[in-house]
Parts: structure tokens; sequence; C-alpha cells
């Protein structure tokens, strides 16, 4: 009786008897989770490839511009190539003009020399009326330059027109008028050209984006202001762009630069 009181009460050093609360039978509390918590590597990757994607989006964007850039200058270049084409075909026509005006003239030279040589004459000399005309025109202010045969009166462009544009100044018709009228009173006949240049600025105010496009556009301008300010024929006049060619100053100094934006009006001896 005793050893079954025992067998069911006394036996306490039963190695898979678990006391209440002893956890002999619980799984030891392990970690659920990496060492670094704040460590998400699919959030990373979306990360970088959102930057890739942000990168790719600039770069586009960069190509864009210098796409845009590139067209730009192509449709300056298409302009300037445009508006020398046309000024070759002008200069080509007046060159055809002279040679066939100097041949004729040339004729007539040896037609004379030859009636006077055989009336016992004295020998004919070359026509120096331009010079003898050029001497009547009285400009206090502005220079008058010999080339050659042609006369040419210079003009500073910056008493003409606001600065970078072919824009007139109020002030510009009072410089121009009494050049217009001595011009139609001597050279009634006589072709009369209009070249405008500048200095070699990269930079223009309003439509005009090179020295080439500027000097066209204050030329032209210029032969329309003399047309209405004087009685010379249109036929007379003509507009030559030169741009920033044949520079009297030094492009690297604001008195050089202001030197080589001048307007030159030259006379020829060719009459219509």
């Amino acid at each position: 009786m005793a050893m079954l009181f025992t067998a069911m009460c006394g036996c306490t050093q039963n190695p898979y008897y678990a006391a209440p609360g002893s956890g002999a039978w619980q799984l030891s509390p392990g970690p659920l989770t990496s060492a670094n918590p704040t460590e998400n590597p699919l959030e990373a990757r979306v990360t970088e490839l959102n930057r890739r994607v942000q990168l790719l989006d600039d770069n586009n964007r960069q190509l864009h511009t210098q796409l845009a850039q590139s067209e730009q200058k192509a449709e300056v270049f298409k302009d300037e190539a445009e508006l020398l084409r046309e000024q070759l075909a002008s200069m080509s026509e007046q060159l055809d003009a002279s040679k066939l005006m100097a041949q004729d003239a040339e004729s007539r030279v040896r037609g004379m020399q030859a009636s006077t040589q055989m009336r016992g004459g004295a020998v004919i000399k070359p026509n120096t009326s331009l010079s003898l005309q050029a001497a009547q025109l009285r400009l206090a202010d502005l220079d008058i330059i010999p080339d050659g045969i042609q006369r040419r009166i210079r003009i500073p462009a910056d008493r003409l027109f606001q600065p970078g544009t072919a824009l007139l100044l109020p002030t510009a018709q009072n410089v121009i008028e009494p050049v217009a009228a001595q011009l139609s009173a001597i050279f009634a006949r006589n072709r009369i050209g209009v070249e405008a240049f500048a200095d070699n600025s990269s930079l223009y105010n309003g439509t005009n984006g090179t020295p080439l496009q500027l000097t066209s556009a204050q030329a032209s301008a210029l032969v329309d202001l003399m047309a209405r300010s004087s009685g010379l024929d249109g036929g007379q006049l003509s507009a030559v762009a030169q741009g920033a060619s044949r520079p009297l100053g030094s492009n690297e100094t604001p008195v050089g630069r202001a030197e080589n934006r001048r307007i030159e009006i030259i006379i020829y001896p060719e009459s219509l």
C-alpha cells in the first residue's frame, strides 16, 4: 500500500514531468527579424531605379535643348546663306552692268581720241568729273574718303540706329537729309550704294541674331530713308550688308568696336 502511494504521489524525480510554470516544454523565443530591421532590399532597389530614371529624364531634356539650339543655328545659317546668295546675284548683275558701261566708255574715248588726233588736237585725258563733283560736297562733320575712282561718305552707325538694332533714332533724319539732298543735287544720275558694317559682337537685340543680319536690316532701312528724304531715284540706290568684315579698329576695345559700327555711302562713277 505504501509502495502504491509512493508510486502515485511521491515520485517527483520524473524527468518527463513538468511542474506548472516551469516551461520545460516551451520553445526558446528566437529572433524573428533580421539583425537590421530598417533595411529593405526592395525599397533600396526601387530608389536606385528612380534615381536612374531621373538621370535619363535630365539627359533627355538636355538633348532636346541641344537639338533645339542646333536647329536654331541651322536656320540662322540658312538665312545668312540665302542673303549672301541674293547679294552675290545683285553684285554680279552690277558687275556685268559696270563692265558693259566701261566697255562702252572705252569705245567712245577711243573714238574721240581717234577723231581728235585726226584733226591734230590734244590727247584726251581720263574723265575726272567724279572727283570734281565730290569736291562740291559740304558735309562738315562727316568724312569723305577717296576709294579709287569712288568716294565714300562714312557715318557712325551709333548716330543713326538704336544700339544693336536696325531701328532708326529720331535724330537720324537730321543726319541723313543733308547728305541725301546733296547727293540728289550733285549726283543726280550716279549709282549710290549703302554699305553697313558691324563689330563682331555675337548678341544683338530684336530679331537680328548675327552681324550680317543686323547690317542687312540697317542698310535696307537707310536706303528707304534716303529715298524718302530726297529726289534720289530708287533705282540709283543699293544696299549691301558687310557684317563684321573689314574692321577699322580693334574689336577688343569699346572704342574700336564703335569705330567698326558704321555706314558708308558709296558714290560710283557709273550713271544710270
